[in-house]
C-alpha cells in the first residue's frame, strides 16, 4: 500500500500540548465497525460500552525520565542523551545530539559528575552504546537528573511528571507513555470492575520508533522498530479463559495490541512469554487476539494509524478522523480518545 493512503491534514492547533486536569474529561469518539456508526461521547462514558465478561488489557509499563543533559568532560560541549533500552548492567543504547560530538571513548558528565557515561560504540542515526558510572541506585540517580522524554510535537513543559504516566504504571522501562491509558483513573477502573469487566496487565516498553515517520513510499518496505514485551502466566490463563467464555478482549492502546497480537501469532493461544516484537500491523491484517480497541488519535502516515486502519478499515478510520477534526477533537499523546468495537 502507498504511504499517502494514510495521510490527512491536521490543523496544528489541534495538537494537544498539555493534559487535561481530569483524566476522564477527555472526549471519546466511538466507532462501531458492524454498523459503521460514529458517536461523540466523554471518556467517562466508555464504561457504557463494556459488558460483564469482557476483559480490558492494560500496558503497565512506566516511563523513565530518560532525557539527560550533560557536557563532554574534555571540551565542555553540551550533549543531550535519550535512553532507549538497557543492555548489560549499566550499558544502554541511547540517542545522542549532536551525534558528531560523541565518538567512541567520549566521556559525558551529568549533574556535576553525579553521573558519567563513556561511549563504547557508535551506531547509525545518532545511536550510541554508553556505559554509565554512578554511586547508589541508577533509577534514583535518573529520577534526580533526568527529564520526561515528551514527544517532539509537544512544545510545552510538563508541570507534573505523573501526568505522563498511567495510574497503573509499574514496570520501569519505556521511552514514551502508552497514551491511551492516560484517560483512566483508579476510580473509573474500579467502576469498570464493579460492572463485571476483568482487568489484565501486560508489559510493552515503548521505544522512540513509535514516533519515527515512515519514510518509504510503499509501507511494505518499512522496517519496524522492536520493543520488549512480557506476559505473565496469570494474564495468559486469564485471557485464554475469557476467550473460551466468549468474552471480548478490549485492548487499551496500540502497544497492548501489538503485544497481544504477537503472542497470539506465535503461540496460537496466550502464553507466558517475553521477547522483542517488531510486528507491523497494517491492512489487510487478520486480528487473532483483540475484539475492541481504545486508542488516541495518531499522526498522519504513522504506523499507528495503519494499525487502527487494519482493525476498523482505512476508509472508516479516515472518515472518523475527518469528523474528529471538524468537531475540534484534541490529537496525539495528551489528546482525546477513540473506542473501536
Amino acid at each position: 500500500m502507498d504511504i499517502n493512503d494514510f495521510d490527512f491534514h491536521l490543523p496544528e492547533e489541534l495538537i494537544a500540548q498539555t493534559p487535561l486536569k481530569d483524566r476522564t474529561s477527555s472526549r471519546l469518539l466511538v466507532m462501531n465497525r458492524d454498523q459503521q456508526t460514529i458517536d461523540h461521547k466523554q471518556f467517562s462514558d466508555v464504561i457504557d460500552y463494556f459488558r460483564p465478561g469482557d476483559c480490558l488489557v492494560l500496558n503497565d509499563t512506566r516511563v523513565l525520565p530518560a532525557r539527560l543533559y550533560g557536557s563532554k568532560q574534555d571540551t565542555g560541549g553540551k550533549v543531550e542523551v535519550l535512553l532507549l533500552h538497557q543492555q548489560d548492567d549499566d550499558q544502554w543504547e541511547v540517542l545522542v545530539k549532536p551525534a558528531k560530538k560523541v565518538k567512541q571513548g567520549t566521556v559525558i558528565s551529568f549533574g556535576e559528575g553525579k553521573l558519567t557515561a563513556t561511549c563504547l560504540e557508535e551506531k547509525e542515526h545518532g545511536g550510541r552504546i554508553l556505559r554509565f558510572d554512578y554511586q547508589g541506585i541508577f533509577l534514583e540517580v535518573l529520577e534526580d537528573l533526568g527529564e520526561m522524554p515528551l514527544p517532539p510535537y509537544i512544545k510545552e513543559q510538563l508541570d507534573d511528571r505523573e501526568r505522563y504516566q498511567t495510574v497503573y504504571a509499574k514496570e520501569e522501562g519505556s521511552a514514551a507513555a502508552p497514551t491511551a491509558g492516560l484517560h483512566f483513573t483508579e476510580q473509573l477502573l474500579e467502576e469498570i470492575k464493579q460492572k463485571g469487566v476483568e482487568i489484565a496487565f501486560i508489559t510493552l516498553h515503548v521505544g522512540l520508533g513509535t514516533f519515527r515517520p515512515v519514510s518509504v513510499d510503499s509501507i511494505e518496505d518499512h522496517d519496524m522498530h522492536a520493543e520488549f514485551y512480557h506476559m505473565s502466566q496469570e494474564t495468559a490463563d486469564q485471557l485464554n479463559r475469557i476467550k473460551q467464555e466468549n468474552g471480548r478482549i478490549i485492548s487499551v492502546g496500540t502497544t497492548s495490541t501489538r503485544t497481544l497480537e504477537t503472542i497470539a501469532r506465535d503461540h496460537d493461544v496466550f502464553a507466558q512469554t517475553s521477547g522483542w516484537t517488531d510486528i507491523f500491523i497494517y491492512p489487510p491484517y487478520e486480528f487473532k487476539a483483540i475484539d475492541g480497541l481504545i486508542t488516541n488519535f495518531h499522526l498522519p502516515k504513522s504506523t499507528l494509524i495503519m494499525l487502527v486502519s487494519a482493525f476498523a478499515g482505512r476508509s472508516f478510520v479516515l472518515e472518523a478522523y475527518k469528523k474528529a477534526i471538524e468537531e475540534r477533537y484534541r490529537f496525539f499523546s495528551f489528546g482525546d480518545a477513540m473506542l473501536i468495537l
